[in-house]
């Protein structure tokens, strides 16, 4: 069975600091047209950084859309057509001041694939040298440490619902063998 949709036009409503939405026309797989929203995004990282007393530092940070601060993983989006091994690197030093001696590549996500380009990267980061964290201008987090077993746990029982974290939690789980 073809699944797959074609554009016919696609017009841009909107373009910001980090996203653009895009309003298409398209023809699917029956022939039928409909339309489809689309909002580009560069694509970003997340890192588990576990060090070796099994603690993982994450950051608290408030975020506008959901109103309220939410736990996750150090994150953050690529700069234009930034690898993402790089970002990684970036964003574990600007959050929290992290330096890997190893970072392990964990796959891909796609954050919300309904409607949204973009492909969340996440790394597992081991051999933790301590440093100074420099976050971005307009910047502002906690940073905090928990368990790994713990982070697992709070994950399972909803007390996280950041999709990388959550993502990230669990692959790291398995990939270690817990």
């Amino acid at each position: 069975m073809e699944l797959t949709e074609k554009t016919l036009e696609s017009r841009e409503i909107f373009r910001g600091r980090i996203v653009t939405l895009k309003v298409d026309k398209i023809e699917l797989p029956d022939g039928h047209q409909s339309g489809r929203e689309v909002v580009e995004h560069p694509g970003g990282v997340a890192v588990l950084p576990l060090d070796d007393q099994d603690m993982v530092t994450l950051v608290r940070q408030y975020r506008y859309p959901f109103a309220k601060v939410i736990t996750e993983l150090p994150a953050g989006k690529l700069d234009g057509d930034e690898d993402h091994r790089v970002a990684a690197l970036r964003e574990l030093s600007e959050e929290v001041g992290l330096e890997p001696q190893e970072l392990t590549y964990m796959g891909c996500l796609y954050a919300s694939p309904g409607f949204c380009t973009e492909v969340l990267h996440m790394y597992l980061a081991r051999g933790l040298k301590q440093g100074a964290c420099h976050p971005d201008e307009g910047e502002f987090l906690e940073r905090i440490k928990v368990p790994f077993d713990q982070l697992v746990e709070q994950v399972m029982n909803n007390e996280i619902s950041d999709a990388k974290t959550v993502a990230a939690v669990l692959k790291a789980k398995v990939l270690l063998g817990r």
